[in-house]
């Protein structure tokens, strides 16, 4: 038969070089299939490298954000926990006594509110009634301007400083200390001593307000004498920083206290009432 005469698929396979045989395996090496993955590591390949979405990464750092909030609120909860923990039976003492002291002002005057209302609703003249309970007011807070005397119990305080070494921030921590202990009024040698009352130093002398005043310091305090004496006496207070700087300080309780220096009432350049 002649080249013409053979089957199309013969002359092709002819054409085409020879399928190469697999190699075969070298003599005495067995051959060793793939080995199959045990089910961690099938949960190790499917974790890692990781696949995060957008969402995902969103997520993720809004828990981060929560997470810290609430390591760093623990943090400082044990740090305040601690800081009680380790202060003195005389300041967790004097602690509580300031935190029964403010609730009870605090419910005194929650008892004169729900007072004034119910003489305003039972009252058959309820504008005189009004009028009475605001000339009140007006008076209480005029004590606290220090634009009218005042008279009361209280206490005094005289601060005898023959070394000169007594400054002006000294004196701003006793006025500290005795507001938080519910002063009401307070006058320093002459000079009354309201909200916006400022302390300097002034060479050897300290000035209130710009008023020069010169030792002995006498503080005339009104207010609640349980109160105001022990709130100077307790252990670091301001009678032992005061000694601890060779002063002499001298704290005497009484029935009756003036105050009677005296502010001029300052009128506000901008602010006018609201009420119509």
């Amino acid at each position: 038969m002649s080249d013409k005469d053979e089957q199309p698929e013969n002359r092709l396979r002819k054409e085409l070089p020879e399928e190469v045989p697999a190699s075969a395996p070298e003599e005495g090496q067995a051959e060793s299939p793939e080995p199959a993955l045990t089910g961690r590591q099938r949960l190790v390949k499917g974790l890692w490298p990781p696949r995060v979405s957008r969402a995902q990464l969103i997520v993720a750092l809004l828990l981060f954000g929560l997470g810290f909030g609430l390591a760093v609120q623990v943090a400082s909860n044990s740090d305040s926990d601690s800081a009680l923990r380790g202060a003195r039976q005389e300041d967790l003492v004097r602690i509580l006594d300031e935190l029964d002291d403010r609730t009870q002002r605090l419910e005194d005057e929650k008892t004169g509110l729900e007072k004034q209302r119910e003489e305003l609703q039972s009252s058959s003249d309820q504008a005189s009634e009004a009028r009475r309970q605001t000339d009140e007011k007006e008076r209480q807070l005029g004590i606290l301007a220090g634009t009218v005397a005042a008279q009361g119990p209280g206490i005094t305080m005289t601060i005898d400083d023959t070394k000169g070494t007594v400054q002006s921030d000294m004196l701003l921590d006793a006025i500290q200390e005795l507001r938080a202990a519910g002063a009401e009024a307070i006058q320093v040698n002459g000079v009354r001593v309201v909200a916006g009352t400022y302390l300097t130093d002034s060479g050897k002398t300290v000035s209130v307000d710009g008023n020069k005043i010169n030792a002995p310091y006498r503080f005339k305090v009104i207010g609640k004498p349980q109160d105001l004496e022990p709130a100077l006496n307790i252990p670091g207070g301001v009678v032992q920083t005061l000694e601890k700087e060779q002063a002499t300080v001298t704290v005497e309780r009484s029935t009756k206290i003036v105050v009677d220096a005296l502010r001029a009432a300052k009128q506000p350049d901008y602010a006018r009432s609201s009420s119509q």
